[in-house]
Protein backbone atom coordinates (compact mmCIF):
# COMPACT_ATOMS: atom_id res chain seq x y z
CA UNK A 1 0.00 0.00 0.00
CA UNK A 2 1.37 3.41 -0.97
CA UNK A 3 2.11 6.22 1.49
CA UNK A 4 -0.80 8.23 0.12
CA UNK A 5 -3.16 5.32 0.73
CA UNK A 6 -1.87 4.86 4.29
CA UNK A 7 -2.31 8.57 4.97
CA UNK A 8 -5.86 8.44 3.60
CA UNK A 9 -6.65 5.40 5.78
CA UNK A 10 -5.34 7.19 8.87
CA UNK A 11 -7.40 10.27 8.01
CA UNK A 12 -10.56 8.18 7.62
CA UNK A 13 -9.89 6.39 10.89
CA UNK A 14 -9.48 9.69 12.73
CA UNK A 15 -12.62 11.10 11.11
CA UNK A 16 -14.87 8.34 12.44
CA UNK A 17 -13.13 7.82 15.82
CA UNK A 18 -14.87 8.77 19.04
CA UNK A 19 -13.43 11.21 21.56
CA UNK A 20 -12.33 8.35 23.82
CA UNK A 21 -10.58 6.56 20.95
CA UNK A 22 -8.69 9.72 20.03
CA UNK A 23 -7.73 10.18 23.67
CA UNK A 24 -6.49 6.58 23.95
CA UNK A 25 -4.42 6.80 20.76
CA UNK A 26 -2.80 10.01 21.98
CA UNK A 27 -2.22 8.51 25.44
CA UNK A 28 -0.46 5.42 24.03
CA UNK A 29 2.16 7.64 22.38
CA UNK A 30 3.13 9.02 25.81
CA UNK A 31 5.73 6.46 26.99
CA UNK A 32 6.16 7.86 30.50
CA UNK A 33 2.37 7.82 30.94
CA UNK A 34 2.16 4.18 29.86
CA UNK A 35 4.87 3.25 32.36
CA UNK A 36 2.99 5.20 35.02
CA UNK A 37 -0.23 3.40 34.07
CA UNK A 38 1.27 -0.08 34.54
CA UNK A 39 2.95 0.88 37.83
CA UNK A 40 -0.32 2.39 39.08
CA UNK A 41 -2.24 -0.75 38.11
CA UNK A 42 0.31 -2.87 39.98
CA UNK A 43 0.03 -0.69 43.09
CA UNK A 44 -3.76 -0.88 43.13
CA UNK A 45 -3.72 -4.66 42.59
CA UNK A 46 -1.53 -4.83 45.70
CA UNK A 47 -3.96 -2.51 47.51
CA UNK A 48 -6.92 -4.75 46.64
CA UNK A 49 -5.36 -7.93 48.06
CA UNK A 50 -2.22 -7.02 50.05
CA UNK A 51 -2.15 -10.29 51.98
CA UNK A 52 -1.46 -12.19 48.75
CA UNK A 53 1.78 -10.23 48.25
CA UNK A 54 2.86 -10.28 51.91
CA UNK A 55 5.07 -13.07 53.22
CA UNK A 56 4.49 -12.72 56.98
CA UNK A 57 1.62 -11.61 59.17
CA UNK A 58 2.10 -7.79 59.20
CA UNK A 59 0.92 -7.52 62.81
CA UNK A 60 2.93 -10.42 64.21
CA UNK A 61 5.66 -9.38 66.63
CA UNK A 62 8.88 -11.33 67.06
CA UNK A 63 11.13 -10.42 69.98
CA UNK A 64 14.04 -12.37 68.46
CA UNK A 65 13.88 -10.40 65.18
CA UNK A 66 14.07 -6.81 66.43
CA UNK A 67 15.69 -4.69 63.68
CA UNK A 68 16.42 -7.83 61.68
CA UNK A 69 18.34 -6.74 58.53
CA UNK A 70 17.06 -7.58 55.03
CA UNK A 71 17.84 -11.12 53.93
CA UNK A 72 19.36 -11.56 50.46
CA UNK A 73 17.76 -14.00 48.03
CA UNK A 74 20.10 -16.49 46.38
CA UNK A 75 19.24 -17.89 42.97
CA UNK A 76 21.97 -20.41 42.17
CA UNK A 77 21.50 -23.54 44.26
CA UNK A 78 24.75 -25.53 44.49
CA UNK A 79 24.28 -29.26 45.09
CA UNK A 80 26.56 -31.43 47.32
CA UNK A 81 27.50 -33.55 44.29
CA UNK A 82 28.86 -30.48 42.47
CA UNK A 83 25.77 -29.83 40.35
CA UNK A 84 23.67 -26.69 40.47
CA UNK A 85 20.21 -25.40 39.62
CA UNK A 86 18.36 -22.11 39.38
CA UNK A 87 15.86 -21.76 42.21
CA UNK A 88 15.51 -18.89 44.72
CA UNK A 89 16.19 -19.55 48.39
CA UNK A 90 17.39 -17.80 51.52
CA UNK A 91 19.67 -18.90 54.31
CA UNK A 92 17.98 -18.74 57.74
CA UNK A 93 19.73 -16.54 60.26
CA UNK A 94 20.93 -17.18 63.79
CA UNK A 95 20.82 -14.57 66.53
CA UNK A 96 23.86 -13.80 68.66
CA UNK A 97 24.61 -11.03 71.12
CA UNK A 98 27.65 -8.83 71.22
CA UNK A 99 29.25 -9.64 74.61
CA UNK A 100 30.07 -5.99 75.29
CA UNK A 101 27.16 -3.99 73.86
CA UNK A 102 24.54 -6.79 73.84
CA UNK A 103 23.59 -5.66 70.34
CA UNK A 104 21.84 -8.21 68.14
CA UNK A 105 24.03 -9.83 65.50
CA UNK A 106 22.29 -11.83 62.77
CA UNK A 107 24.43 -14.24 60.77
CA UNK A 108 23.41 -16.50 57.89
CA UNK A 109 23.41 -20.23 58.55
CA UNK A 110 24.79 -21.39 55.20
CA UNK A 111 24.24 -25.03 56.15
CA UNK A 112 20.46 -24.56 55.81
CA UNK A 113 18.34 -23.38 52.90
CA UNK A 114 14.72 -22.24 52.88
CA UNK A 115 13.40 -22.52 49.33
CA UNK A 116 10.85 -20.17 47.78
CA UNK A 117 7.49 -21.58 46.79
CA UNK A 118 5.39 -19.52 44.39
CA UNK A 119 1.65 -19.46 45.10
CA UNK A 120 2.29 -21.39 48.28
CA UNK A 121 0.39 -21.50 51.56
CA UNK A 122 1.12 -19.16 54.45
CA UNK A 123 -0.67 -17.22 57.15
CA UNK A 124 -4.42 -16.59 56.76
CA UNK A 125 -5.63 -13.16 55.72
CA UNK A 126 -9.03 -11.63 55.07
CA UNK A 127 -10.24 -10.43 51.68
CA UNK A 128 -12.31 -7.32 52.53
CA UNK A 129 -13.87 -9.24 55.41
CA UNK A 130 -15.74 -11.52 53.00
CA UNK A 131 -13.66 -14.68 53.32
CA UNK A 132 -10.20 -15.80 54.39
CA UNK A 133 -7.36 -17.03 52.18
CA UNK A 134 -3.94 -18.50 52.86
CA UNK A 135 -2.43 -18.45 49.37
CA UNK A 136 0.52 -16.11 48.78
CA UNK A 137 2.52 -15.09 45.73
CA UNK A 138 5.74 -15.91 47.60
CA UNK A 139 5.93 -18.48 50.38
CA UNK A 140 8.68 -20.67 51.81
CA UNK A 141 9.04 -24.35 52.51
CA UNK A 142 9.57 -23.71 56.21
CA UNK A 143 7.14 -20.97 57.21
CA UNK A 144 8.03 -21.42 60.90
CA UNK A 145 11.21 -19.48 60.20
CA UNK A 146 10.23 -15.89 59.33
CA UNK A 147 11.88 -14.38 56.30
CA UNK A 148 12.44 -10.61 56.05
CA UNK A 149 12.94 -9.26 52.52
CA UNK A 150 13.17 -5.67 53.77
CA UNK A 151 14.11 -6.36 57.36
CA UNK A 152 12.07 -5.93 60.54
CA UNK A 153 11.11 -2.97 62.73
CA UNK A 154 11.62 -2.35 66.46
CA UNK A 155 8.97 -4.96 67.34
CA UNK A 156 10.25 -7.60 64.94
CA UNK A 157 7.45 -7.08 62.40
CA UNK A 158 8.11 -7.68 58.69
CA UNK A 159 8.60 -4.35 56.89
CA UNK A 160 7.81 -5.83 53.46
CA UNK A 161 4.48 -7.28 54.63
CA UNK A 162 3.54 -4.07 56.41
CA UNK A 163 4.34 -2.08 53.25
CA UNK A 164 1.99 -4.31 51.27
CA UNK A 165 -0.75 -3.87 53.87
CA UNK A 166 -0.12 -0.12 54.11
CA UNK A 167 -0.69 0.27 50.36
CA UNK A 168 -4.36 -0.55 50.89
CA UNK A 169 -4.94 2.38 53.26
CA UNK A 170 -2.67 4.97 51.65
CA UNK A 171 -3.85 4.39 48.09
CA UNK A 172 -7.53 4.07 49.01
CA UNK A 173 -7.43 7.30 51.04
CA UNK A 174 -6.24 9.13 47.93
CA UNK A 175 -8.84 7.47 45.71
CA UNK A 176 -11.80 7.94 48.07
CA UNK A 177 -10.77 11.52 48.87
CA UNK A 178 -10.62 12.36 45.16
CA UNK A 179 -14.04 10.79 44.58
CA UNK A 180 -15.55 12.96 47.34
CA UNK A 181 -13.84 16.03 45.88
CA UNK A 182 -15.14 15.05 42.43
CA UNK A 183 -18.74 14.80 43.66
CA UNK A 184 -18.61 18.15 45.47
CA UNK A 185 -16.70 19.93 42.69
CA UNK A 186 -18.90 18.72 39.82
CA UNK A 187 -22.14 19.24 41.75
CA UNK A 188 -21.45 22.75 43.07
CA UNK A 189 -19.48 23.90 40.03
CA UNK A 190 -22.13 22.58 37.65
CA UNK A 191 -25.01 24.20 39.54
CA UNK A 192 -23.08 27.48 39.73
CA UNK A 193 -22.25 27.59 36.03
CA UNK A 194 -25.55 26.26 34.71
CA UNK A 195 -28.02 28.38 36.70
CA UNK A 196 -25.90 31.51 37.35
CA UNK A 197 -27.44 34.48 39.16
CA UNK A 198 -27.58 34.52 42.95
CA UNK A 199 -26.76 30.82 43.18
CA UNK A 200 -23.58 31.43 41.23
CA UNK A 201 -22.69 34.41 43.42
CA UNK A 202 -23.10 32.47 46.70
CA UNK A 203 -21.21 29.38 45.51
CA UNK A 204 -18.35 31.46 44.12
CA UNK A 205 -17.92 33.28 47.43
CA UNK A 206 -17.77 29.92 49.22
CA UNK A 207 -15.18 28.68 46.71
CA UNK A 208 -13.08 31.81 47.18
CA UNK A 209 -13.21 31.35 50.95
CA UNK A 210 -12.12 27.71 50.70
CA UNK A 211 -9.30 28.55 48.27
CA UNK A 212 -8.03 31.27 50.61
CA UNK A 213 -7.47 28.75 53.43
CA UNK A 214 -3.93 27.33 53.75
CA UNK A 215 -4.26 23.59 53.23
CA UNK A 216 -1.60 22.22 55.55
CA UNK A 217 -2.55 24.23 58.69
CA UNK A 218 -6.23 23.42 58.14
CA UNK A 219 -5.44 19.71 57.75
CA UNK A 220 -3.28 19.77 60.87
CA UNK A 221 -5.90 21.61 62.92
CA UNK A 222 -8.80 19.38 61.88
CA UNK A 223 -6.75 16.19 62.34
CA UNK A 224 -5.62 17.29 65.81
CA UNK A 225 -9.27 17.88 66.75
CA UNK A 226 -10.21 14.24 66.11
CA UNK A 227 -10.66 12.21 69.33
CA UNK A 228 -7.81 9.78 69.88
CA UNK A 229 -10.14 7.02 71.11
CA UNK A 230 -12.09 6.70 67.89
CA UNK A 231 -11.99 3.30 66.16
CA UNK A 232 -9.67 2.87 63.20
CA UNK A 233 -12.47 2.72 60.62
CA UNK A 234 -14.04 5.99 61.79
CA UNK A 235 -10.63 7.67 61.97
CA UNK A 236 -9.92 6.53 58.40
CA UNK A 237 -13.24 7.95 57.19
CA UNK A 238 -12.70 11.30 58.88
CA UNK A 239 -9.15 11.68 57.53
CA UNK A 240 -10.55 11.04 54.05
CA UNK A 241 -13.23 13.69 54.56
CA UNK A 242 -10.66 16.20 55.86
CA UNK A 243 -8.44 15.69 52.81
CA UNK A 244 -11.37 16.19 50.44
CA UNK A 245 -12.71 19.34 52.16
CA UNK A 246 -10.33 21.67 50.34
CA UNK A 247 -9.75 19.61 47.20
CA UNK A 248 -13.11 20.29 45.56
CA UNK A 249 -12.91 24.06 45.21
CA UNK A 250 -10.43 24.22 42.31
CA UNK A 251 -12.33 21.58 40.35
CA UNK A 252 -15.62 23.40 41.01
CA UNK A 253 -14.19 26.57 39.49
CA UNK A 254 -13.03 24.69 36.37
CA UNK A 255 -16.42 22.97 36.00
CA UNK A 256 -18.23 26.29 36.40
CA UNK A 257 -16.19 27.86 33.60
CA UNK A 258 -16.91 24.96 31.26
CA UNK A 259 -20.63 25.08 32.06
CA UNK A 260 -20.74 28.83 31.39
CA UNK A 261 -19.26 28.25 27.94
CA UNK A 262 -21.37 25.17 27.14
CA UNK A 263 -24.83 26.29 28.24
CA UNK A 264 -25.22 28.46 25.12
CA UNK A 265 -23.97 25.79 22.71
CA UNK A 266 -26.31 24.50 20.02
CA UNK A 267 -26.44 20.91 21.28
CA UNK A 268 -27.52 22.12 24.75
CA UNK A 269 -30.23 24.35 23.25
CA UNK A 270 -31.40 21.45 21.09
CA UNK A 271 -31.64 19.18 24.14
CA UNK A 272 -33.75 21.77 25.98
CA UNK A 273 -36.06 22.24 22.97
CA UNK A 274 -36.41 18.47 22.74
CA UNK A 275 -37.90 18.51 26.23
CA UNK A 276 -34.92 17.13 28.17
CA UNK A 277 -34.95 17.81 31.89
CA UNK A 278 -32.31 19.99 33.52
CA UNK A 279 -30.64 16.93 35.05
CA UNK A 280 -30.49 15.14 31.70
CA UNK A 281 -29.03 18.20 30.00
CA UNK A 282 -26.30 18.44 32.66
CA UNK A 283 -25.38 14.79 33.12
CA UNK A 284 -26.18 13.37 29.67
CA UNK A 285 -25.02 16.18 27.39
CA UNK A 286 -22.76 18.70 29.15
CA UNK A 287 -20.62 16.65 31.54
CA UNK A 288 -19.58 13.97 28.98
CA UNK A 289 -18.24 16.71 26.69
CA UNK A 290 -15.35 17.41 29.07
CA UNK A 291 -15.27 14.20 31.15
CA UNK A 292 -11.74 13.46 29.91
CA UNK A 293 -10.48 16.72 31.43
CA UNK A 294 -12.11 15.85 34.76
CA UNK A 295 -10.48 12.40 34.73
CA UNK A 296 -7.08 13.93 34.05
CA UNK A 297 -7.53 16.47 36.85
CA UNK A 298 -8.57 13.78 39.31
CA UNK A 299 -5.60 11.59 38.40
CA UNK A 300 -3.26 14.48 39.17
CA UNK A 301 -5.08 15.09 42.47
CA UNK A 302 -4.60 11.56 43.83
CA UNK A 303 -0.83 11.99 44.50
CA UNK A 304 -1.55 15.14 46.52
CA UNK A 305 -4.05 13.18 48.65
CA UNK A 306 -1.53 10.37 49.20
CA UNK A 307 1.19 12.82 50.25
CA UNK A 308 -1.23 14.63 52.56
CA UNK A 309 -2.23 11.39 54.33
CA UNK A 310 1.40 10.32 54.59
CA UNK A 311 2.40 13.69 56.05
CA UNK A 312 -0.41 13.73 58.62
CA UNK A 313 0.25 10.15 59.73
CA UNK A 314 4.01 10.79 59.87
CA UNK A 315 3.40 13.77 62.18
CA UNK A 316 1.12 11.68 64.39
CA UNK A 317 -2.03 13.63 63.45
CA UNK A 318 -3.42 11.27 60.84
CA UNK A 319 -4.06 7.56 61.06
CA UNK A 320 -2.88 5.88 64.24
CA UNK A 321 -1.59 2.38 65.01
CA UNK A 322 -2.75 -0.38 64.80
CA UNK A 323 -3.92 0.99 61.43
CA UNK A 324 -1.18 0.39 58.87
CA UNK A 325 -0.43 3.02 56.23
CA UNK A 326 2.76 4.25 54.63
CA UNK A 327 2.70 7.36 56.79
CA UNK A 328 2.29 5.30 59.96
CA UNK A 329 5.20 3.09 58.90
CA UNK A 330 7.45 6.10 58.28
CA UNK A 331 6.93 7.18 61.89
CA UNK A 332 9.19 4.27 62.82
CA UNK A 333 12.09 6.14 61.17
CA UNK A 334 11.69 9.40 63.08
CA UNK A 335 14.53 9.04 65.57
CA UNK A 336 18.30 8.90 65.17
CA UNK A 337 18.56 5.36 66.54
CA UNK A 338 16.27 4.05 63.81
CA UNK A 339 18.23 5.83 61.09
CA UNK A 340 21.54 4.47 62.37
CA UNK A 341 20.34 0.97 63.26
CA UNK A 342 17.74 0.19 60.61
CA UNK A 343 17.89 2.38 57.47
CA UNK A 344 15.54 -0.08 55.73
CA UNK A 345 12.69 1.49 57.71
CA UNK A 346 12.71 4.21 55.04
CA UNK A 347 11.44 1.68 52.48
CA UNK A 348 7.79 2.90 52.75
CA UNK A 349 9.07 6.32 51.69
CA UNK A 350 10.38 4.79 48.47
CA UNK A 351 6.93 3.30 47.86
CA UNK A 352 5.35 6.74 48.34
CA UNK A 353 7.81 8.35 45.91
CA UNK A 354 7.28 5.65 43.27
CA UNK A 355 3.48 5.80 43.55
CA UNK A 356 3.41 9.61 43.37
CA UNK A 357 5.75 9.72 40.35
CA UNK A 358 3.74 7.02 38.54
CA UNK A 359 0.45 8.82 39.18
CA UNK A 360 1.93 12.14 38.05
CA UNK A 361 3.19 10.55 34.82
CA UNK A 362 -0.25 9.01 34.32
CA UNK A 363 -2.00 12.32 35.00
CA UNK A 364 0.31 14.24 32.67
CA UNK A 365 -0.36 11.74 29.90
CA UNK A 366 -4.13 11.92 30.42
CA UNK A 367 -4.04 15.72 30.46
CA UNK A 368 -2.04 15.84 27.20
CA UNK A 369 -4.29 13.25 25.57
CA UNK A 370 -7.44 15.10 26.65
CA UNK A 371 -6.20 18.36 25.13
CA UNK A 372 -7.86 18.67 21.71
CA UNK A 373 -5.14 21.08 20.57
CA UNK A 374 -2.30 18.73 21.55
CA UNK A 375 -0.44 17.33 18.56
Amino acid sequence: MSDAALAAADTNRLAVASQWQLMWWAFRRHRAAMIGLWITILFYIIAIIPGFFAINDPSRQNARAVYHPPQPIHFVDTKPDGGWSIWPYVHPTTLKRDPQTLASIFTEDTSRKNYVRFFGEGYEYSFFGLFTLNRHLIAFENMREPIFFLGADRLGRCVWSRMMQGAQISLSVGLVGVILSLVLGVLLGGVSGYFGGRIDFVIQRVIEFVLSLPNIPIWLALSAALPQNWPATLNYFMITVILSLTGWAQLARVVRGRFLSLRTEEFVTAARLDGASEGRVIFRHMLPSFASHIIASMTLAIPAMILAETSLSFLGLGLQPPTISWGVLLREAQNIRSIATAPWLFAPGAAVVLAVIALNFLGDGLRDAADPYNK
